[in-house]
């Protein structure tokens, strides 16, 4: 048994080595003076500095915070109404396939999705820009949302929203005060990965901006396709640190919902 675990630690260790060691070798180099991926001479903030200073760089980081924030905010709101619903349907073989046709939009690929969305906004007139952008931000962060808010509903005894209903509390108070209040540790948790989703997305992002707007991702990728450019390398590493923060965020707050739990089974 022993082997086998020695054996399971460094297969998760070689996996992880072979996911970040590009993305450590990307950072490693944003700080090199030479301005190449080769040699490394000496220690400089240069290519921060340039990102700083490059006003276009900052409109785009500026529209994809937008972008994400919006999306982010609006498919929370939809994810809680969307999982209340897929709750409280009284038929399982309907809620299963409510459940299913939204891991299904989750799976699959970003290409698909994109394609989709350009077709989409083509025959009904969308410019694409914000708007067109926006909207399929949103589209795809619902059913992150819905994933992270729906086992939480379902952990939630009836018991209490039948102990309110007899205190006289109408539907709103019993969304308000019982369910909301809740559910929170889903909702931040589907808020940070909406916001993560978004600010990361670049398959269908790509294919619903138009000219004159962009996102940071699409702008990396059209500047690499130019050449090797520090100024690329050190605007990754910010982004990676940013939604590294993110996942921690994401990370606290299950850690705080999965305490009360852990409490009471001590308890018991």
């Amino acid at each position: 048994m022993k082997g086998k675990a020695k054996i399971a630690n460094l297969y998760l260790v070689l996996v992880f080595f072979v996911l970040y060691a590009p993305i450590f070798y990307l950072m490693y180099y944003s700080f090199n003076s030479g301005g190449s991926m080769r040699n490394f001479e000496g220690f400089t903030w240069e290519y921060y500095l340039n990102v700083f200073k490059d006003t276009r760089l900052i409109i785009i980081a500026l529209n994809t915070l937008v972008i994400a924030l919006l999306s982010a905010t609006i498919s929370t709101i939809l994810g809680i109404f969307g999982a209340l619903a897929i709750m409280y349907v009284r038929k399982m073989q309907t809620k299963q396939t409510l459940q299913t046709l939204n891991n299904v939009l989750i799976v699959s690929p970003d290409v698909i999705i994109g394609a989709s969305f350009l077709i989409m906004f083509t025959m009904i007139g969308i410019k694409l820009g914000f708007t067109s952008v926006l909207l399929s931000h949103i589209a795809f962060s619902v059913p992150i949302v819905v994933i992270m808010v729906l086992p939480k509903l379902q952990e939630m005894s009836t018991s209490l929203i039948d102990a309110a209903k007899d205190l006289g509390a109408t539907n709103w108070d019993v969304l308000s005060k019982v369910i909301l209040p809740y559910i929170t540790p889903g909702v931040f948790a589907g808020f940070f990965m909406a916001l993560t989703y978004s600010l990361d997305d670049f398959a269908v992002t790509f294919f619903v901006t138009g000219n004159g707007f962009s996102t940071l991702s699409v702008e990396i990728y059209s500047r690499a396709r130019q050449g090797i450019s520090l100024e690329i390398n050190a605007l990754s590493t910010l982004i990676f640190l940013i939604t590294l923060v993110l996942v921690l965020g994401y990370y606290f707050v299950n850690q705080r919902n999965a305490k009360p739990s852990g409490q009471g089974v001590r308890k018991s």
